[in-house]
């Protein structure tokens, strides 16, 4: 069977990277283009490992995207949002499908993603076409096959919604505001060289950043505030893990009356329970980093005390919560079965 061919923007980011990885062993998408101005002539093999014919492919230049991109069917974009702001709609223009892993057009309102971003939205137009592609979530997979350009979610935001997303659908919880605590690997922060993130000051230390003003706070806001079909205010608190990779969120909520845990269960089996990567463990504890590291996974466990809830979810930041929900977005676009890739991805731990 002849495979589509795919490009990859911003192939040298951990996200561009793990997209390349994963689409290198795709059965139905071929990589025919990686852009990379830091690695430019290089060849995938030197820089990430794969082999065969997708590793003697060289890195382009970012400024030859636009023209090079006219053999592919899609793109995913790896790239920042004011990168992706340009680009996206260039490669629309020449007939690509594209899904951007940045934060460009996840915001329906151009006023919170300005507050959030610090940039104004050019294109506005672009906001109403974009589909937020979380699989998972009601009716963004019948959306997503018909589409031309997925906002893929971020990495806080799917390790916030999946778990928390069905709750209120169902009515489960009050409206008191939630609070999210979640913890993630360095790759989180990208590649780009920074005091902050090298090795001596993040090791032996476990610290937040960019308290009350994460920009992935406006994005879970709004998807629970469609679930629960009214504005959802919430604390979200981002910390740095001196670990690699992965995610572990924990959100402190409050029962609506007479709603118990076994209500609670019926609710993320109902929703989960034939979700190829979606994983209910049997107790909050269970929850663990490297039950998903390495994996398209996403494991979800609770605990229940009075009306307080306490919600444990897990990912791996790179995969579930970037390339690898890129790559379930390809599939649906092209119709291809939605664990193409991506049913392959073991981890590192039974």
């Amino acid at each position: 069977m002849q495979r589509l061919p795919i490009a990859v923007i911003g192939a040298s980011g951990y996200s561009g990277m793990e997209a390349t990885r994963i689409l290198a062993h795709h059965p139905s998408a071929e990589v025919r283009l990686v852009t990379s101005d830091r690695w430019q002539g290089e060849t995938i093999e030197r820089r990430t490992g794969v082999g065969g014919p997708v590793g003697k492919l060289r890195y382009a230049p970012q400024e030859r995207v636009v023209d090079l991109a006219g053999e592919c069917a899609a793109a995913l974009l790896c790239t920042p949002a004011e990168v992706s702001l340009d680009l996206a709609p260039a490669l629309l223009a020449k007939g690509l499908k594209v899904v951007d892993l940045s934060g460009a057009f996840r915001l329906a309102d151009p006023a919170r993603f300005e507050q959030a971003y610090g940039l104004p939205h050019p294109r506005v137009d672009l906001l109403g076409e974009a589909v937020y592609g979380m699989p998972e979530l009601p009716s963004v997979r019948q959306r997503v096959t018909g589409a031309r350009l997925v906002a893929n979610p971020g990495c806080y935001p799917t390790a916030a919604t999946l778990p928390l997303a069905p709750l209120y659908r169902a009515g489960l919880l009050d409206r008191d505001p939630p609070i999210v605590d979640a913890a993630s690997g360095v790759t989180g922060a990208g590649r780009k060289a920074s005091e902050d993130f090298s090795f001596v000051e993040v090791m032996d230390d476990f610290r937040a950043y960019r308290v009350l003003c994460h920009q992935h706070t406006p994005e879970i806001a709004q998807s629970l505030s469609a679930a629960a079909g009214a504005e959802i205010d919430l604390t979200f608190t981002p910390h740095l893990l001196p670990l690699r990779r992965g995610i572990l969120a924990t959100s402190y909520l409050r029962l609506a009356p007479g709603v118990s845990a076994k209500d609670v269960t019926g609710c993320f089996v109902h929703e989960y329970a034939a979700e190829p990567f979606v994983r209910l463990a049997g107790s909050a504890d269970e929850v663990s980093l490297k039950s998903v590291v390495g994996t398209n996974l996403c494991q979800i466990g609770f605990a229940v005390k009075g009306n307080r809830l306490v919600v444990i979810s897990a990912l791996d930041n790179l995969v579930k919560g970037a390339a690898g929900q890129a790559v379930q977005n390809l599939n649906l676009l092209f119709g291809w079965p939605e664990t193409a890739g991506l049913d392959v991805l073991r981890g590192s731990h039974p």
